[in-house]
C-alpha cells in the first residue's frame, strides 16, 4: 500500500543521507526509523541501539546468518 505524507525537509534530507550510508532507499530509512520508534514504545526498557540491530538482523537472509558460540565455549 502507498500513500502520501507530508515529511519535515529537514528530516527528508537526514533520511537521504542516513539512506546512502544504511544502502537503503530514502522511503525504506523512515521505513526502517519508525519500525524502530514503534518499538523503542513498545519496549522502553530497551536501549534504541539494540532494538536497531535487533531489527536489522531479523531482516537478514537466513542463509547469511552465523551461528552464536559464547566466547567460554570459543576456542
Amino acid at each position: 500500500m502507498s500513500i502520501s505524507v507530508r515529511i519535515d525537509d529537514q528530516l527528508v534530507a537526514q533520511a537521504r543521507s542516513a539512506a546512502k550510508a544504511e544502502f537503503r532507499t530514502m522511503q525504506g530509512q523512515i521505513e526502517f526509523w519508525a519500525r524502530v520508534g514503534r518499538a523503542a514504545l513498545d519496549n522502553p526498557d530497551l536501549p534504541v541501539s539494540f532494538i536497531a540491530d535487533s531489527l536489522v538482523s531479523l531482516s537478514e537472509p537466513r542463509e547469511e546468518v552465523t551461528e552464536f558460540v559464547p566466547q567460554s565455549q570459543a576456542q
